[in-house]
């Protein structure tokens, strides 16, 4: 079970280019996150890839991430894997224990939110974003409405980090995938 085969089955199973940059996004905040408590990386940028690998097929609740986490059993992936992709979804009732569900849950919103953030930047770079302009936009509810700002403060909270340093550590960590994620600008701007 490694990343060769998580990209497998995400490409397998989703084929939109922005969903498949949102699982590129929070492997790159999983990884970073992973790094910072010193846990497994790999294991954790996987968890990050397939958090979402069923919601095009299946973006009703329960089916997300029900369905995912049916074809994961399927597959033998790890159930520790598993139990973090079905407790980033609330209405899963599954309780955040590990640092990696909770890591999970607080980057999942947070990547698509800095997403949005560079997007609408004028050379659409990670680079242009800053801490204090995505804490003006969440603010902004007529802004990326889609994304639930509840989940990115309760995020921060469940990790036991500052909302300024989560959006930090997420934030560089996209910037390192940003051609990966299509948030590079111009001329690497």
């Amino acid at each position: 079970m490694d990343r060769a085969a998580a990209l497998e089955l995400l490409h397998e199973y989703t084929q939109s280019p922005s969903l498949r940059k949102h699982a590129l996004a929070v492997e790159a905040c999983m990884r970073a996150y992973a790094r910072r408590f010193g846990e497994d990386e790999e294991r954790w940028a996987v968890t990050g890839l397939l958090h979402d690998f069923d919601y095009e097929r299946w973006p009703d609740p329960p089916d997300h991430p029900q369905k995912g986490n049916e074809i994961l059993t399927q597959l033998g992936w790890p159930e520790d894997i598993r139990r973090a992709i079905l407790s980033h979804a609330d209405y899963m009732n599954v309780a955040r224990v590990t640092p990696m569900e909770k890591s999970l849950f607080a980057c999942d919103e947070l990547a698509g939110f800095l997403t949005a953030c560079a997007l609408v930047k004028p050379n659409k770079s990670l680079n242009e974003v800053e801490v204090a302009s995505v804490k003006k936009k969440l603010k902004d509810k007529a802004f990326a409405r889609s994304v639930h700002r509840e989940d990115i403060y309760a995020g921060a909270e469940q990790l036991g980090v500052s909302l300024d340093e989560h959006i930090q550590v997420c934030l560089d960590a996209m910037r390192a995938a940003a051609p990966a994620l299509g948030l590079a600008g111009a001329a690497g701007v």
